[in-house]
């Protein structure tokens, strides 16, 4: 299994919006795609940052999301409100 980070800054006034964007993309596109896991969305408290913790089969299936075109049209939206950047990984530890 291959997990995704992405850590979002957004404007607060902009969060809801964000989040609404983030959930329709997960609901409508990345659960269908091969090699989906699972997708987490955590706020912080002061609502300037969103991170979505997102698992998938391999590091392929991640580029493939990326690629697709129904995401693609997703980014400049998510991007007019919010910053991002993202990791790709394997979990070390859990308990």
């Amino acid at each position: 299994m291959t997990t995704l980070l992405t850590l979002l800054t957004v404007d607060p006034a902009n969060q809801t919006q964000l989040l609404e964007l983030l959930r329709a993309s997960t609901e409508t596109v990345v659960r269908a795609l091969d090699g989906w896991i699972s997708t987490n969305l955590i706020v912080s408290a002061d609502r300037t940052r969103v991170v979505i913790h997102s698992q998938w089969r391999d590091a392929s299936c991640i580029e493939a999301m990326r690629r697709d075109p129904r995401m693609v049209e997703y980014f400049p939206r998510i991007g007019a409100l919010a910053a991002f950047e993202s990791i790709v990984g394997a979990v070390a530890y859990a308990a």
